[in-house]
């Protein structure tokens, strides 16, 4: 990008996205990036729901993603571990929305709408561990429960598979995603052949509108990934986080979205800050410093030392071939 198109705008949607956007600032600071996730979405649409379980019935259509535009929410925190400090929807206050359906739900979770085998899902979740996390610290914990669960300890959710079965929701198995692209490359194959069709739909991604706002064709608002120029102040700047910024004509503007709030301010500020060494030792193409981040990281501390140097060893072996550049 630096070489060919330095102008250019980069949208980046590859995990972990934290990580990667802040890779690309720090070899070219001057870059124009953004990360996109849609795991916001989600809670927007778990709210919506709310919204329309309380109204009886559905003011806020679910089939056309209307949800992100009439749920507005201000947004803290790092990619795949956002959370909401306020949300409203016209002149509600959805906080006390949330909390009468949370207490509601909390033992069963929210189950409707989820397809009849959604148990078997590793996309699919009730809801359960973003119903708890709201209970303990006040905030709405806005992504997929399995994301969540991934930055919190291991002792809260991911016990054994029979805590996660507990928590309702699914883990994402090396087996579904061999297969997963097994057939995703067999589509495109259908695709290109003229077999198949190519329909298009709507996504629940913002991608088109982002760039349409960029291009000077509309404005908007909506959560990215981008490095801390102050939006949160209570994190280092530079971090990159995710909340909300304006788009418009060449330019993505984050909005101020305030501190992280006290209750929940440990959780993202370790998460923040293995973030940050993980790019620094990448960059320093040390094994060493990588090891000190991967073991002092919060899922591998109940292992012994043996097993943190051997679980490394073997993921470095298992990747030896993008490893070149790195030193001892």
């Amino acid at each position: 990008v630096r070489e060919f198109c330095p102008k250019a705008w980069v949208i980046n949607y590859t995990n972990p996205m934290a990580i990667c956007v802040h890779a690309l600032y720090k070899e070219f600071p001057e870059i124009k990036a953004f990360g996109c996730c849609h795991e916001v979405f989600g809670t927007q649409k778990l709210l919506a729901q709310a919204v329309n379980e309380l109204k009886g019935e559905d003011v806020i259509n679910l089939e056309n993603h209307e949800y992100t535009k009439k749920v507005c929410v201000n947004v803290v925190g790092v990619n795949h571990f956002t959370w909401m400090t306020s949300a409203r929807y016209e002149n509600l206050d959805l906080f006390e929305v949330y909390k009468g359906f949370v207490d509601k739900y909390y033992e069963t979770g929210y189950v409707r709408d989820l397809p009849e085998n959604w148990a078997n899902n590793a996309f699919k979740s009730a809801a359960r561990v973003r119903f708890d996390l709201f209970r303990k610290y006040g905030y709405i914990a806005a992504a997929g429960d399995r994301h969540l669960a991934e930055f919190m300890d291991k002792s809260d959710y991911l016990y054994d598979p029979a805590n996660v079965r507990k928590w309702s929701f699914g883990l994402t198995t090396v087996a579904w995603r061999k297969q997963d692209l097994k057939e995703r490359l067999e589509k495109s194959a259908r695709l290109l052949s003229g077999e198949e069709k190519f329909v298009v739909k709507a996504s629940g991604e913002e991608g088109v509108q982002q760039i349409r706002a960029i291009l000077g064709l509309e404005n908007m608002v909506t959560n990215v990934n981008l490095p801390n120029y102050g939006q949160i102040p209570n994190l280092p700047l530079g971090t990159v986080v995710e909340t909300n910024a304006a788009f418009r004509n060449d330019m993505v503007q984050p909005v101020c979205a305030g501190e992280i709030p006290e209750s929940i301010y440990p959780l993202i500020s370790r998460i923040a800050e293995e973030n940050n060494e993980t790019v620094e030792a990448c960059f320093a193409r040390d094994f060493k410093k990588a090891y000190e981040v991967f073991a002092k990281g919060h899922l591998v501390k109940t292992l012994t030392e043996e097993q943190k140097k051997e679980l490394f060893k073997t993921m470095c072996e298992n990747t030896k071939a993008y490893l070149t550049e790195y030193h001892e």
